[in-house]
């Protein structure tokens, strides 16, 4: 198929390019190193204990038996392999997409959505800012994750802004016929406020954003399919897809209906865009997907469960600020709880202001002690950062007493 995004690409010809590689400051380099800059994003991501705790992260099912459902890490490699075949189909460039789509979910919370509704609730109860994943994978990649460099220093990821951009910007509960990037450079910490608020800054980050939905409708179903949760309802499905009901539905053929429809109807001039027909059959895709599956009544019982589990780990934690003696509250209630305290106090030594053993660390100091909104949004980001399993075992180990 044609590469008729080739001129837009990011790529050094670009005029935007400096913009897009920019990073807020100067990585190391090996003077055998033949990467690039996206693909020393990709590594950087690819080897941070973020990205590897999302195979323990639900994406829809909550830890099912069945090993082929699919968890958080599975979706994000799916998201990797349709936008690398869009990006790669129209001209753009396929490692800049690569290392957007395995970082774009970096900021979920246990237990999918429900746990970031979860967290939100929370923090809108603590009078702190919302908590929406794509924010909190930004704030992952630039304050909270950290790689040992060549000098046995532990830093921030420092990642480009193209990918930095594509993180926050990729919210697939998109809606428009059309999508293009945006052409201003904004300050992506201060500026953006709320999920899907600005286009991504690439076209690029716009093709992670159009195949975040794509791998993910497809994907629910064949998932639902196999757990059951359709049987009354494949009838439905069937007339929706347009097929016999002698043909299988499955995730490869949905996906690479949509992919074909999509790489034919986009050009630079009408941006990213579905036919009329394909853009319609996706709406009530989405549609069929919230009414037959992710609002169906099996899903409610693991529900009150995850928010059960988040509140209680919350509030254990929450009830140890004492200001800069919280440290020592939080050593305290180690007679109760050792191991909940101690992984904690590992986790925020780390990020706050309290003296501490920092020899190693050149990260940013995050969290004043002397704040309580400090301390509070430092629980909810550690707790976001934690598996299913995690978290449940964490919340067990409260609750032993």
């Amino acid at each position: 198929m044609e590469e008729k995004f080739l001129e837009v690409s990011a790529t050094p010809s670009n005029p935007n390019w400096e913009k897009m590689i920019a990073r807020e400051e100067e990585l190391y380099k090996k003077t055998n190193d033949v990467r690039s800059e996206f693909e020393r994003d990709y590594d950087r991501i690819l080897y941070s204990n973020a990205y590897r705790r999302l195979k323990h992260k639900t994406q829809v099912f909550f830890l099912p038996k069945n090993d082929h459902i699919c968890t958080r890490i599975e979706h994000v490699n799916n998201v990797d392999a349709t936008s690398y075949t869009i990006a790669k189909s129209l001209g753009l460039n396929t490692t800049l997409t690569r290392a957007i789509s395995i970082a774009h979910d970096i900021g979920h919370s246990p237990f999918g959505h429900k746990g970031e509704t979860i967290l939100n609730k929370i923090a809108i109860n603590e009078g702190l800012d919302r908590f929406w994943h794509e924010r909190n994978g930004l704030d992952f990649v630039d304050n909270i994750e950290l790689l040992t460099n060549v000098n046995n220093e532990e830093k921030n990821l420092n990642l480009t802004y193209a990918v930095r951009d594509g993180i926050i910007s990729h919210c697939g509960e998109i809606d428009e016929s059309s999508i293009k990037p945006r052409t201003e450079y904004i300050n992506l910490e201060n500026e953006y406020l709320y999920p899907n608020q600005f286009a991504p800054y690439t076209w690029e980050g716009c093709v992670v954003k159009v195949s975040d939905k794509i791998s993910y409708i497809g994907r629910d179903i064949e998932d639902a399919i196999s757990m059951g949760i359709l049987d009354k309802n494949l009838d439905k499905l069937y007339d929706l897809l347009g097929i016999s009901k002698l043909e299988n539905i499955n995730n490869t053929n949905i996906i690479g209906d949509l992919i074909y429809d999509l790489c034919s109807n986009s050009s630079p001039e009408e941006g990213l865009s579905f036919s009329e027909k394909t853009f319609e059959k996706v709406k009530l895709l989405k549609e069929f997907n919230y009414k037959y599956i992710y609002l169906h009544k099996c899903m409610k019982p693991s529900e009150r469960y995850f928010e059960l589990i988040l509140t209680e780990i919350f509030n254990t934690l929450n009830d140890t600020f004492d200001g800069m003696n919280t440290l020592q509250k939080l050593e305290e209630a180690k007679s109760f709880y050792p191991k909940v305290m101690d992984s904690f106090i590992k986790w925020i030594s780390c990020y706050w202001n309290i003296e501490t053993d920092r020899t190693n660390l050149k990260n940013k100091i995050l969290y004043d002690m002397n704040k309580k909104s400090d301390y509070s949004k430092a629980i909810i980001t550690y707790i976001s950062g934690m598996t299913d399993s995690y978290a449940i075992e964490t919340y067990n180990d409260i609750v032993k007493y």
